[in-house]
C-alpha cells in the first residue's frame, strides 16, 4: 500500500470511528468480500447518514446486530486492515465477530437472531413458490386457460409446483435449525422425514376427524401417530435437539465405531424425543393459543376481533394456522358465513404493509428491495411466509407494525359486520368471497386498505433502518 493511499484510508478509518460513536463504541472489527463489519456497543450512537457520506462508501446499513459498510472487493480489505490498526484492534473472523455480536444481545434478541438465521437459509425456496402459487391461484381462476389443453398442463404443473415446500416447511426448517446449531445438516433431513412419513396419519385430516389414528402406549404413556404437517414450532424443537444430540454423540462415540452409531444413536433419541415430549408439548401449546383466539372472537366482541387479527400471523409462524380451515368449514354450516377468513386477511395485508414501510427506510438499499418487493407480491396472493421470515420477523419491528395493523384491521371488519361465504383464498383474490351484503365488497377494500396502511406508517418511525 503506498503512502497516498494509506493516507487516504486513514482519514476514513478516523471519520469511521467518529461517526461510529468514537473507539469506546467499538467492540469487534471484522470484513467479508465487499463489507467492512463493525460490532458497536450502542447501534444508536452511530451516524448512519454521516458514515453514507464517507470517502468511498457505497451503503451503510445494520443487519445482524452488526453495522455493515459496503467499499466493494480489495477495497474493503485495506480500509479493514487500517482501520484496526488505528484503534489498535485486531481484525476478527466473520465467526468471532458474529460470536461477539450474539454475546451482546439480550436472551430474547439471540433467539429471534437464531430463529431469523434458520429462515433465512431456506428463504429462496419459500419465496419461488410464494409467487408460484399466487400465479397457480390467478391461473386457476380464468375460464381460457381451463379450455386450453396445454395452457391447463402448465397451471397444472405450476399448482404442483407450488405446493411442494409447503407441504415439506417442516422437514426443510428442521434441516435448517440443525444445520443452524451446529449438528449435520443430514440428520435433519432424517428427522423431517420422520415428522412427515406416511406410515403417520396425516396431521390436517386428524384435526378434522376424517381419519382414524393409532395410539401407542409406551412406558404407560400414550403415543398418538399423527404426522406434523404444519409443525413448524416442533421443528425447530426437534432441530436444536437433534443437533446438539448429534454434536454430544460425536465427541463420545469412539472413533472406530463413530460412523455406525452416532447417527443410529442421534436418530433414535431424537425420535423417542419426537413423540414422547417434544410433539405433544408443541401440539398442546399451539392447539392452546389457537382455540383462545377464537373464544376471543366468539366472546370479547371488537376486542376479540383485533386481538385475533393482531397475532394471527404469529400463528402461522407456529403452522398451526391450517387448524383454522376446519373451524372456518363449520361457521358456514352453523351460520352460512366466516367472520375469520377477513380477519385473516387483514392480518395478512398487514404484514404486507409492514415490510413496504420497512423498505421505505431503506430505499438505498438493493438487498432490501431484492426481498421486499417479491414478498410484498406473495402476501396480495395471501402468502406471508416470504414475508415473515424473510423480513418482518427478522428485524423485529415490521412484525409489531404488523401486527398492529392487522389489530386495527380487525376493528374495521368487527364495525362494519364484515363476513365471508366461504374460505381458502385472502386478500385479492379472497374479495371475490366476501358477503355483498351491507356494501360487503366495499368494506373489505376499505378494511384491506386501512390494515396495510397501518402496519407500512407504523414502520416508518421505528427500527434502526434495518
Amino acid at each position: 500500500m503506498d503512502a497516498e493511499k494509506r493516507q487516504r484510508y486513514e482519514k476514513i478509518a478516523a471519520e469511521i470511528v467518529r461517526f461510529a460513536g468514537g473507539r469506546d463504541n467499538i467492540l469487534g472489527v471484522a470484513h467479508c468480500a465487499t463489507r467492512l463489519r463493525l460490532v458497536l456497543e450502542d447501534n444508536d450512537r452511530a451516524d448512519i447518514p454521516g458514515i453514507e457520506n464517507v470517502d468511498l462508501v457505497k451503503g451503510v446499513f445494520v443487519a445482524g446486530d452488526q453495522l455493515q459498510i459496503i467499499f466493494g472487493a480489495g477495497l474493503v480489505n485495506d480500509v479493514c486492515q487500517v482501520l484496526a490498526e488505528s484503534i489498535h484492534m485486531d481484525s476478527m473472523s466473520m465467526g468471532d465477530l458474529k460470536t461477539k455480536a450474539n454475546k451482546r444481545m439480550n436472551p430474547l434478541q439471540r433467539a429471534v437472531k437464531a430463529l431469523s438465521d434458520v429462515f433465512i437459509e431456506i428463504m429462496p425456496g419459500i419465496l419461488a413458490v410464494a409467487l408460484l402459487t399466487g400465479l397457480s391461484s390467478v391461473m386457476g381462476n380464468m375460464e381460457f386457460v381451463a379450455n386450453n389443453d396445454t395452457l391447463y398442463g402448465i397451471a397444472t404443473l405450476i399448482n404442483i409446483a407450488s405446493g411442494a415446500i409447503f407441504g415439506f416447511l417442516p422437514l426443510c426448517v428442521a434441516y435448517s435449525t440443525v444445520k443452524r446449531f451446529g449438528g449435520r445438516p443430514i440428520m435433519g433431513l432424517v428427522m423431517g422425514c420422520i415428522m412427515l412419513s406416511t406410515s403417520l396419519t396425516d396431521a390436517y385430516a386428524a384435526a378434522q376427524g376424517t381419519a382414524e389414528v393409532t395410539v401407542l402406549h409406551i412406558f404407560g404413556l400414550p403415543v398418538e401417530l399423527v404426522g406434523f404437517q404444519g409443525g413448524i414450532i416442533v421443528a425447530l424443537l426437534i432441530g436444536i435437539v437433534t443437533a446438539k444430540l448429534d454434536i454430544f454423540f460425536e465427541k463420545k462415540v469412539p472413533e472406530v465405531i463413530r460412523l455406525l452409531v452416532s447417527p443410529l444413536l442421534t436418530t433414535l433419541a431424537s425420535a423417542f424425543l419426537l413423540f414422547m415430549i417434544i410433539g405433544p408439548i408443541g401440539r398442546g401449546l399451539a392447539s392452546g393459543i389457537t382455540s383462545a383466539l377464537v373464544w376471543m372472537t366468539q366472546n370479547l366482541g371488537a376486542l376479540g376481533y383485533a386481538v385475533f387479527s393482531g397475532v394471527q400471523q404469529l400463528i402461522v409462524i407456529t403452522g398451526l394456522h391450517h387448524v383454522f380451515g376446519a373451524i372456518e368449514s363449520q361457521l358456514l354450516v352453523d351460520t352460512g358465513r366466516n367472520f375469520l377468513n377477513p380477519l385473516m386477511s387483514v392480518a395478512i395485508i398487514a404484514q404486507g404493509g409492514a415490510v413496504l414501510g420497512y423498505l421505505a427506510r431503506n430505499l438505498k438499499d438493493a438487498r432490501a428491495k431484492e426481498l421486499c418487493i417479491p414478498s410484498f407480491v406473495s402476501v396480495l396472493f395471501g402468502i406471508t411466509e416470504p414475508a415473515l421470515f424473510g423480513v418482518n420477523l427478522r428485524y423485529r419491528y415490521p412484525l409489531i407494525g404488523g401486527c398492529i395493523g392487522g389489530a386495527i384491521g380487525g376493528i374495521v371488519v368487527y364495525v362494519t359486520n364484515l363476513a365471508a361465504l366461504g374460505f381458502g383464498t385472502t386478500v385479492v383474490p379472497g374479495i371475490a368471497l366476501a358477503d355483498p351484503a351491507n356494501n360487503g365488497y366495499v368494506n373489505y377494500m376499505i378494511a384491506h386498505v386501512i390494515a396495510m396502511a397501518a402496519g407500512f406508517l407504523l414502520c416508518l418511525p421505528a427500527g434502526d433502518g434495518v
